[in-house]
């Protein structure tokens, strides 16, 4: 089934790329004076305190992920004809239906695979991080934030070398945001993007069904609940879910991290340096604060006042989790970066309940890694006079993401 997009930047109607890129302003202006809102234009209620997107993500009973209406513009239409849900399209599922697509991609991200992943990833960050040249202007996000994490999860498929960069393409296309304007362009291209990544994926996982290895694709093709396996097509399907949800928010949060350290606190950085067992709570502070702009739909399924409303079934209520981040009922002086903050991991950036982010622990751990790795090498980090951050974002789906941002960097 094709969903309705809801178009979200006409409830936000920022002003500006800057403005998106951390509506900080709109955050405080929603939680305090427009809590549980309805926007009449999109027919959606929103919701942006922290108890309520709770409520919202993780009540399936009341709270539905399938629906005729989404905010996602992500992929590529599915021109199957079938009636039947796809099991690798976990975020339009419930429970119990929900439970077993879940665990079978989850057999892809176990502790032990983590475990075993990490020397990997610790080589990739260290030879992007040997190739930036030190007493240099360098631009980190096409040096570090964009590369890193497609060579990671291009490595974690067991793809061929050749290919990992090509991943980063892939991704871009699919990711484009919603516009009215260009819809029909748009999803040429993103249809183009799915058929040439199929094509290139398709033959890879047939290989691997008769010489498996230590690689997620051969993880999903071993992977079996209650009898059911993937077929090479889903297999194919999933890893183009994974390959979204890796790339693409992943290198959106080292950038965003390596921004903060260059201008929310210029003394971080040193702190960070001077005591490397500070930077997992960095990170999770990184993700309570600069991670924008996250959020879900979710339908009605049946009449309710959960939120102190009288909620209808079949109306959409989108969960703003990146607002919810900064409700101070749950985050004292939400609206400051604080990498001591003791609950800071109790952010909702990666969802909550039955749909909770299947790649966090990878996300969280490729963010620690690439951040040890630079930290380790280079002495300071300083921003470039002039930086024009409007001139330096980019539409995305995840909202605005930084294509650029200089920095000098001294040994």
């Amino acid at each position: 089934m094709i969903k309705e997009v809801i178009p979200i930047k006409e409830i936000t109607n920022f002003q500006s790329r800057t403005d998106e890129f951390f509506p900080i302003a709109w955050y405080q202006k929603m939680l305090k004076e427009h809590p549980i809102f309805f926007h009449k234009e999109t027919n959606t209620w929103n919701v942006f305190q922290y108890e309520h997107v709770k409520e919202v993500l993780s009540n399936h009973e009341y709270f539905s992920s399938a629906g005729t209406r989404t905010t996602i513009f992500v992929g590529a239409k599915n021109e199957s004809n079938s009636d039947k849900p796809s099991p690798i399209n976990i975020t339009n599922l419930d429970p119990p239906q929900h439970r077993k697509s879940r665990s079978l991609l989850a057999s892809a991200f176990t502790p032990r695979s983590l475990k075993e992943w990490e020397p990997r990833i610790r080589q990739i960050a260290a030879e992007l991080v040997d190739d930036i040249k030190a007493n240099d202007v360098v631009n980190i996000v096409e040096a570090l934030a964009a590369p890193f994490p497609s060579l990671v999860i291009a490595d974690l498929f067991g793809v061929p070398v050749n290919n990992r960069h090509q991943f980063k393409k892939w991704v871009d296309i699919l990711f484009q945001p919603y516009d009215r304007q260009r819809l029909a362009d748009i999803e040429l291209e993103k249809q183009q993007a799915a058929k040439e990544y199929f094509q290139f994926l398709y033959p890879i996982v047939v290989q691997k069904r008769t010489n498996l290895t230590n690689d997620i694709i051969s993880d999903l093709i071993r992977a079996q609940v209650d009898g059911d396996r993937f077929t090479d097509e889903e297999i194919v399907q999933a890893t183009m879910v994974l390959l979204g949800a890796g790339v693409e928010t992943t290198s959106h949060a080292i950038a965003n991290t390596f921004y903060s350290l260059l201008y929310d606190d210029e003394a971080l950085y040193e702190e960070l340096r001077s005591n490397l067992e500070l930077v997992p709570n960095a990170v999770e502070e990184m993700l309570r604060y600069r991670f924008h702009l996250s959020r879900r739909d979710r339908t009605v399924k049946q009449n309710n006042n959960l939120l102190g409303v009288e909620l209808k079934k079949g109306d959409v209520v989108i969960a703003w989790m990146s607002a919810c981040n900064m409700d101070e009922n749950m985050f004292e002086n939400p609206f400051t970066l604080n990498i001591h903050r003791s609950n800071n991991k109790k952010h909702l950036t990666f969802g909550n309940g039955p749909h909770f982010c299947l790649g966090a622990p990878l996300a969280r751990l490729e963010m620690r890694i690439v951040l040890e790795t630079f930290l380790l090498k280079f002495s300071r980090i300083e921003p470039v006079e002039g930086f024009d951050l409007e001139a330096n974002l980019t539409a995305s789906a995840t909202g605005q993401s930084l294509t650029n941002l200089h920095m000098r960097i001294l040994e």
